[in-house]
């Protein structure tokens, strides 16, 4: 049984993606650049009334500001819980600030450590060559180069990596977001898919986007952010039999899946997911300080003997997780002015 996922760009086709690499890399490509606050997709805060308390309190602005030769390096651990199986990693990306062929400042980063389950991984010349252009300044888009040549095992740290400045962009885009308990509920619903049409008949989820300013510290000056991606009232996803609309937390199913199993059965699945994603970054640069991500999904699973999804065995339920946490580790602020 695959995890949720969604299509991915064509540089990645035929990369043997786990379903939610798949699922975050278009996400975060697509997410993370297009939501932006607006009086018809955001429902935000009612205004807060005027008070020298409101006044005095402490306030953030949730913007990047970027410096020429910034060094940043992060180490991401994941931890990805399917039905029949555990999988465990811990990576290392580490890079430099630097200005695209458009001006815009991109964070420019190689992937230089990796351990999968405890073991560590030799990175290919491939994976070493790899870079992941990142960017949280205003107008720009998040999108990645191609993985060919990239090793299978980077493919789920690559993509996390990406998941946390989706969503950060994504917060950043929501204005009204300035003061401990700002909150900002951003529509979404529309389904995305990571069917390919011959294993996974059907693969579809949907959410909305819950984004609350949780708290501001002004002695550290670190702002966290809590970013939630819940099912919508009327997910738009496509149910492809009747049961699938029977609840299976305590929303509508966002979640389905169909897949062809190798004995002829069909594998079908419907169910809630949901993520919680934490992110603390730093007031004065908006740099990610460390972030965390909880994804559990909730399945209810039937083994059919035809299409339609109609001669189905009895119901058997479960749980989907992973849980992705990431860390910023110490670098100097600037790299090495260059030698005249």
């Amino acid at each position: 049984m695959t995890q949720a996922g969604i299509p991915y760009p064509r540089a990645a086709a035929g990369l043997p993606f786990s379903a939610q690499a798949k699922r975050t890399i278009c996400a975060g490509i697509f997410l993370g650049s297009a939501l932006v606050s607006s009086a018809g997709a955001l429902r935000a805060q009612a205004a807060r009334p005027a008070s020298p308390l409101a006044a005095a309190a402490p306030q953030a602005t949730l913007a990047r500001h970027y410096q020429d030769g910034e060094k940043i390096a992060y180490t991401i651990n994941g931890f990805n819980q399917a039905r029949s199986k555990t999988t465990a990693y811990e990576a290392r990306a580490e890079g430099t600030v630097r200005k695209d062929a458009s001006g815009a400042f991109v964070e420019d980063l190689a992937w230089t450590d990796l351990n999968v389950n405890d073991e560590q991984v030799r990175l290919s010349a491939g994976s070493r060559a790899f870079h992941e252009p990142l960017s949280l300044a205003p107008g720009t888009k998040l999108s990645l180069p191609s993985l060919a040549g990239v090793q299978p095992a980077l493919l789920d740290p690559i993509s996390d990596l990406l998941a946390f400045y989706a969503d950060l962009k994504i917060a950043m885009n929501q204005h009204t977001l300035t003061h401990a308990g700002d909150h900002a509920y951003v529509p979404y619903g529309a389904p995305v898919s990571w069917a390919d049409g011959k294993h996974v008949i059907l693969g579809q989820d949907a959410v909305d986007f819950d984004v609350t300013l949780q708290s501001i510290d002004p002695a550290t000056q670190i702002a966290t952010l809590v970013i939630r991606h819940v099912p919508p009232v009327q997910p738009q996803i496509k149910l492809a039999a009747p049961w699938m609309s029977e609840r299976v937390g305590n929303s509508a199913n966002n979640w389905v899946q169909v897949e062809k199993a190798a004995d002829g059965k069909y594998i079908a699945a419907a169910g809630q997911e949901t993520f919680e994603v934490r992110i603390r970054i730093a007031i004065a640069t908006g740099r990610i300080v460390s972030a965390t991500l909880d994804n559990p999904v909730t399945v209810s699973e039937r083994a059919c003997t035809d299409a339609a999804l109609t001669a189905c065995g009895a119901p058997e339920r479960y749980t989907l997780g992973r849980q992705i946490s990431l860390r910023a580790d110490p670098t100097p602020a600037l790299a090495p002015a260059p030698a005249h």
